[in-house]
């Protein structure tokens, strides 16, 4: 059934997506010269699809949007993309294809045991713990690919690297989105002893994204890889967020369950906050590229005596992308890592490094493009 539907998790994603996609189009509005129509279209189909693998309250349908999108992104990245573009949109295509096989697969064998594709009716399928575990890995490996996780991450860099301004935006604000989206509307609610077995394997890969992700983004040289990998970082927060809540619920001082909420309320917070951030970069980093077609931080040097009102929206968009106290990126992360504290002393410890770590990559960048030697 085409059955769509919206609530408290979809509906910050939904506006989202609309507001992303507005700034996109503006942004290619003088840049993008030939073939404009069918990237103007492009980018509107795909906007299409991501709302509605944001609505969809069937399966299936689901299913088929969230396939859907890669194509209008394959095409955006293989005609408008850099010069290594094909062998980065067959990259990006077959990761998140082959990962999503095995979403189809453990939807079908629900299907035969439910007799529905209503997502709530799965929700109240009576499945064994085996069962819940292999539906769990299946629905794991399509949205870890999505998000991406350690150690299926490598897509993601190249993806950023050869797509064009518009590409990268959509990417990074709105289709990381949809693998932590998947969580929350899947694995949590399906396959719940599943999720509070495996959390631990969980929130390792989470950890491991977000402070050995965040040294592999201190050795970029180039813009773009440098924001894709921030971007895999601060999205291991969010996948901590979402799976820590298990370990919070064993802690007997967890009265109440508020730390249950405040993780996942930090989750959906630096979800939206990592999206508006994330398009604020890429969009920056497309200004300064339209004038040098350089990405190298080497080739730039005293934007600030050029262009100085850019450069100090581009230092707030910085301060965000660090997470510092009175930005949104400050909010999320602290949130989640508040919330670690209620369930291990270590998992919160480790992730609060990344603050150390995210300051080191960003204000260095900043420093050498913005205030550097010309």
């Amino acid at each position: 059934h085409y059955h769509l539907g919206v609530e408290g998790i979809s509906l910050p994603l939904l506006i989202l997506t609309t507001f992303t996609t507005v700034l996109v189009i503006i942004a290619a509005w003088e840049v993008i010269k030939e073939k404009a129509h069918q990237y103007l279209a492009a980018f509107l189909i795909m906007e299409g699809m991501m709302n509605g693998t944001f609505a969809a309250l069937d399966a299936i349908v689901f299913y088929f949007f969230f396939e859907a999108m890669l194509i209008p992104m394959f095409v955006v990245i293989g005609i408008w993309g850099g010069p290594k573009r094909v062998f980065a949109t067959i990259k990006f295509f077959l990761y998140t294809f082959l990962g999503s096989v095995f979403m189809l697969i453990a939807l079908i064998y629900m299907y035969f045991k439910g007799g529905s594709f209503s997502i709530l009716a799965m929700q109240q399928l009576p499945l064994s713990l085996t069962e819940q575990v292999l539906i769990f890995l299946a629905f794991f490996i399509a949205f870890a690919v999505k998000i991406p996780m350690w150690p299926v991450h490598t897509w993601l860099p190249d993806a950023h690297v050869e797509a064009p301004t518009g590409g990268s935006v959509i990417l990074a604000a709105i289709m990381l989105k949809i693998g932590g989206y998947g969580f929350l509307r899947f694995s949590l609610p399906i396959t719940p002893d599943a999720a509070a077995l495996l959390d631990g394997m969980v929130i390792a890969f989470s950890l491991i994204a977000i402070v050995y992700i965040g040294f592999v983004a201190l050795a970029q040289s180039d813009m773009k890889k440098l924001v894709a990998y921030s971007s895999i970082s601060h999205m291991g927060f969010v996948t901590l967020g979402i799976f820590v809540i298990f370990m919070i619920a064993e802690n007997p001082l967890n009265v109440g369950g508020s730390g249950i909420r405040l993780a996942l309320e930090g989750a959906m917070v630096q979800m939206i906050s990592h999206g508006l951030i994330s398009a604020a970069m890429f969009l920056s980093i497309g200004v300064l590229y339209d004038r040098l077609h350089s990405r190298e931080i080497s080739a730039y040097g005293g934007v600030v005596n050029t262009m100085p009102w850019f450069a100090a929206m581009m230092v707030v968009f910085a301060m965000a992308n660090v997470g510092l106290p009175g930005t949104s990126g400050f909010v999320g992360e602290f949130m989640v890592i508040l919330a670690a504290f209620k369930a291990n002393f270590w998992i919160a410890f480790f992730a609060a490094l990344t603050l150390i770590i995210g300051a080191s990559y960003t204000l260095w960048m900043v420093k050498r493009v913005y205030f550097g030697e010309v």
